[in-house]
Parts: structure tokens; sequence; C-alpha cells
């Protein structure tokens, strides 16, 4: 590690206390990923690190959100897990045609932290590390006006860029109708540049292709030109809480 991170790490933890809490018990890469999308800059890290523990805290149970706290949103089936992909990574994949705007916008935010958490905690082998990433594919394939849900994308990747900082490793949107891009671009006002950055909207021809070798054939699904059954997110076995996922409440 560079000299100039070790420093940032120590002002980081500083920072931390002084605003009343604790960076007891996270690991450097976790600490990192804070400092990664506050620019290394040290107390606004801390300050979306001290946010991060108590959202936590507030939102989430010890034990992570359950599938029966979200079945409504479960029942829908559009929401998938796969992976790993070549690089490595659980993929989550969302079958945007069986979505449609939630009516209980709590139970939806819940379903969003379920499926970001348990995406993750695939990802995870053995102990965890702390960078874990996830890939995100996003289909948009045979939607109708009655699946569009700006908010819903929104409260998406705003948890993704507030909540699970450099979790994101890319995030591929499929067969994007000529209707949507004024909804999308709509959304975009509210990404980050970081963000925006690791979005790729997949069209026909070379980027198809691309993506395809990038997901890789083993973890795509056939559906979509690989070898990969599609998998529920809740078909998929838990994985146990992993430790940096959780706040350790004695720190709030």
């Amino acid at each position: 590690m560079e000299e100039s991170q070790e420093l940032a790490l120590t002002q980081l933890r500083k920072s931390v206390e002084k605003l009343s809490s604790s960076t007891e018990g996270y690991e450097v890469p976790t600490l990192m990923r804070f400092l990664v999308a506050r620019s290394m800059n040290p107390d606004k890290a801390a300050k979306m690190f001290v946010d991060w523990q108590k959202w936590r805290a507030s939102m989430v149970p010890p034990n992570g959100i359950s599938d029966s706290e979200v079945k409504d949103e479960l029942d829908f089936r559009k929401i998938c897990l796969q992976g790993p992909t070549k690089s490595g990574h659980p993929m989550v994949l969302v079958l945007t045609s069986k979505h449609f705007p939630a009516k209980d916008q709590v139970v939806f935010k819940k379903f969003v932290v379920h499926v970001l958490d348990k995406t993750i905690a695939s990802g995870i082998k053995g102990k965890e590390v702390g960078d874990e990433k996830l890939v995100a594919v996003i289909d948009l394939s045979n939607i109708t006006y009655k699946n569009l849900d700006a908010c819903g994308l929104i409260t998406g990747f705003q948890f993704l860029q507030s909540y699970y900082p450099e979790r994101l490793a890319k995030c591929y949107i499929l067969h994007m109708p000529g209707f949507f891009l004024t909804v999308w671009r709509f959304v975009c006002r509210f990404l980050e540049k970081a963000t925006q950055e690791k979005i790729v909207i997949v069209t026909e021809g070379e980027e198809e292709r691309k993506f395809k070798e990038e997901i890789g054939l083993d973890a795509l699904p056939e559906e979509y030109g690989g070898k990969a059954k599609l998998t529920l997110i809740q078909d998929v076995l838990p994985q146990t809480s992993p430790q940096m996922l959780t706040t350790n409440n004695n720190n709030v």
C-alpha cells in the first residue's frame, strides 16, 4: 500500500472517531471503498462511512432482510442471481418486464437491500475481504409503459452510490427501447460520474459480442446466448450474513 493511502486511512479512522463512531472491526479493503468513493478525502469518506453505519442499523436487522419480509416483490420472479462472471463477480439480472412500480416504498427499499446483500454475499468465498463487487444486468426487453419506474431505478442506483460504495463493477443495460430514453436521461441526473462510467448500454453487434465475452458463457443464461440456467434469487441458498455488510451496533 502506498504511503498516501496509509495516511488517508489513518486520517479516516480519526475522522470517524470525531463523529462519535469507530472503524474497529472493519478491514482495510472496506475502508478503502469509502475513500475511493470520496476521491480519497478522509473527512468526506468518514461522513459517508458513519452515515452508512447509521443507515444499516436502522434499515437492516442483524441477520439481514429475510425472504418473507419482501415476499410480495420476490413473487414477481423478476430477479435472477447468476455467476460467477469471467471476472469472478456474482451477476444480478433484472427482468424489467416483470417489474411494476411498488405500492409500498418501504418494502421496495428493503427488497433492494435484500437483493444487493444476497448478491454480494454469494460472491464471498470463505471469509469476506471487504472489496467484493457485483455485476448488474438490466434487461428491458418486452417492457411496456406499465413497467416504467424511474423512481425504482433511482432508488437502486442511489443505494449503490450511498450505501454500497465501489461494490458495482459494471452494469449492462440490454434491449433498451426508444421510448425508454427519456426515462433514462432523467435517471442519469441522479447518477454520479463514477457510476455512469460503469454503465454500458448494449446494442447489437460489437457491444453485444463484448458483453458476452466479459460475462462469460458459463455465467450467461441460455436466453442470452450462454450456457447457464436462469436462477431466481429466492432459489439460491442464502449465505451467512457477511461481517462487513452488517453493522456492528457497538460502533454506532
